[in-house]
């Protein structure tokens, strides 16, 4: 089998033509859509990474912000918190000194109460001792004066009593 006894030019001729036929209608029918989606296929995928690669970066804005914004409220929370604890101790400090202010003022009240119904007390024992004193010294007078001897020995010994200048 000889390659080139078989050879035939006619042969040769016509499969070159069809081979340049099919390479033309292949150009004008297939390549061109083939390479045409291909070419946007290309494009498609690389306006995907393009869209990718700015989606990673606005994620990274949005962790960030988010991040910023989780660390300036952990600031705010802090500062609540302290505002409020120094809201609370000088509440606290406030009731007490009020408190304090109510209990010496009602002390005052109460030993001005006693002070006065002590004096009160002490008025009324004098207007019994007053009193009983009077009746003791009417009844000593009575029974003094109902004897016309001791009428004179008390009269008696009442000027003896007082001295003269």
């Amino acid at each position: 089998m000889d390659i080139f006894n078989d050879f035939s030019i006619g042969l040769f001729a016509m499969q070159a033509v069809i081979l340049l036929v099919l390479i033309f209608l292949l150009g004008k029918f297939a390549w061109k859509p083939i390479l045409k989606s291909l070419d946007e296929r290309e494009t498609g995928i690389s306006d995907a990474l393009a869209a990718a690669e700015e989606a990673k970066k606005e994620m990274q804005n949005v962790t960030a912000d988010s991040e910023r914004l989780l660390q300036e409220a952990r600031t705010e929370r802090e500062t609540l918190i302290k505002e409020a604890r120094e809201m609370k101790d000088k509440i606290v400090a406030d009731a007490k000194e009020q408190a304090q202010l109510e209990g010496d003022k009602i002390v005052k009240q109460a030993q001005a109460t006693i002070e006065s119904e002590k004096k009160a007390a002490v008025a009324d024992i004098k207007n019994q001792v007053a009193s009983l004193s009077v009746e003791i010294a009417e009844k000593v007078l009575k029974e003094q004066l109902a004897n016309k001897d001791k009428q004179l020995a008390l009269v008696e010994n009442m000027l003896g009593d007082i001295k003269l200048n």
